[in-house]
């Protein structure tokens, strides 16, 4: 991906003008190239934290149930705790950081969610455990939130949505590759040992967090009034309808993301007999094609190409090969390579939905950036969340069920493009006029 020099931004807006939805404020004075990098990178890692601790100690279910004497159900449940977590503080930290700044929640939520993760790493019995897992969550959602509103302060115009697409690309590989890390630390230790792994790496954001991540927002461009008008500028957020268009659409991607991600190692290993290696590979090769989506996005991005035509492309192709799957399934039947390919095309078209649809999110949200990232990242969540256990519900015996609620959320992503967020009004776009409705 290219790394460009953002362009130096003109002075800041008037403090009373930070209210308006409209008005765009400018970037800070922006660092040098290899600060960019440095900077970009801090902030993928925090953005990486909350879906590696999501999935990372799922390989350790089975062990962790028998070693605290509790059922596969409840072991379950200190997941829902976490994802209950994530969506209550990134919609706490994000309006609280328009008001108070970035930086102090920023450290504040990191060391959190090491504390909690030493918690859970000593937990004595399930429900300490579950507990510590809806803080955990909470905390570690500072990361995540803080992450793209710093983003918006520092970067506008081009830049911001080549940016936003390296952390939508982490967001998406994230959940793949954390079985798998966690897979690795239970090789040679228990499962008490992965949430002690995140307290470490916890421990290494903050160290540098505190060397490469300075405060974004001045207190001249900051929200007064308290939460009370914290809060009255995410229900204002909620009341604009091309922006809530843009955030159905992500969380709906989402929806058939993770739905992808809990049924797809049943449709694989069990209805078509894969080993675990080749599900393994499988797997990789689609969270390749994801990045070469978000790579293609930034790519097309810098030679000019709308965002509101790139995500209206992501949507379609994540309804083609959605709908492929489905009348595959309906008509040739069960087959590897038809399962394969037609969800190697739905992952790749929500490769480039990601990035677009959070960076024309934060543009319009650009006035309240934390607000605006909380209710784009929390409801990504949220939705991700209720499509998980989906697949299991509806039965493992076929591909159809899979197939039918990942169409269903990628073909309710489309009505809400075009039914909200109305494309072809180019909200959004870098240099473009906002609107409030």
């Amino acid at each position: 991906m290219p790394m460009v020099t953002p362009t130096p931004s003109p002075p800041a807006a008037a403090p009373a003008a930070a209210h308006d939805p409209a008005a765009t404020p400018s970037a800070q004075s922006a660092p040098a190239e290899g600060g960019v990098v440095a900077l970009v990178a801090v902030l993928g890692a925090l953005t990486a934290v909350a879906p590696l601790a999501t999935d990372m100690y799922v390989p350790g279910f089975p062990a962790m149930g028998e070693a605290l004497g509790v059922s596969s159900s409840a072991v379950q449940l200190t997941m829902t705790a976490f994802l209950a977590g994530l969506v209550v503080g990134q919609l706490l930290f994000g309006p609280l950081s328009d008001g108070l700044g970035r930086r102090r929640l920023l450290m504040g939520g990191i060391a959190g969610f090491i504390l909690f993760s030493l918690v859970c790493a000593a937990a004595p019995n399930i429900g300490v455990l579950t507990a510590a897992r809806f803080l955990q969550g909470m905390a570690g959602a500072a990361g995540t939130v803080l992450a793209r509103a710093v983003l918006t302060d520092r970067f506008q115009g081009a830049d911001l949505p080549r940016y936003v697409a390296v952390l939508s690309q982490i967001m998406g590989v994230a959940p793949i590759a954390a079985p798998v890390l966690g897979g690795a630390v239970l090789t040679v230790s228990t499962w008490r040992a992965v949430f002690a792994v995140l307290a470490v790496t916890g421990g290494l954001l903050l160290l540098a967090v505190l060397r490469k991540v300075p405060e974004s927002l001045p207190p001249e461009r900051r929200h007064g009034g308290g939460m009370t008008s914290t809060f009255r500028a995410m229900g204002a957020l909620f009341a604009r309808r091309a922006f809530m268009g843009y955030v159905l659409v992500l969380a709906l991607a989402a929806a058939a993301l993770f739905a992808y991600i809990s049924g797809s190692s049943f449709v694989f290993e069990n209805l078509h007999d894969v080993s675990s290696t080749t599900y393994s590979l499988i797997f990789a090769t689609n969270a390749a094609g994801m990045l070469v989506a978000g790579a293609v996005f930034s790519r097309l991005v810098a030679r000019g190409v709308r965002l509101n035509t790139l995500l209206s492309t992501g949507v379609g192709v994540a309804v083609l090969g959605a709908l492929a799957q489905v009348l595959l399934v309906l008509t040739v039947g069960e087959t590897l390579a038809g399962t394969w390919a037609a969800l190697f095309v739905t992952v790749g078209g929500i490769g480039m939905v990601f990035p677009a649809a959070m960076s024309i999110g934060q543009a319009l949200g650009r006035a309240t950036p934390g607000a605006a990232s909380a209710l784009l990242g929390g409801t990504q969540f949220l939705f991700g969340a209720l499509a998980s256990p989906l697949v299991g519900v509806f039965g493992e015996d076929s591909s159809l069920p899979l197939a039918l609620i990942m169409l269903s959320a990628a073909g309710a992503a489309a009505l809400a493009l075009v039914g909200l967020a109305r494309p072809w009004r180019a909200e959004g776009e870098p240099g473009a006029p906002t609107s409030r409705k």
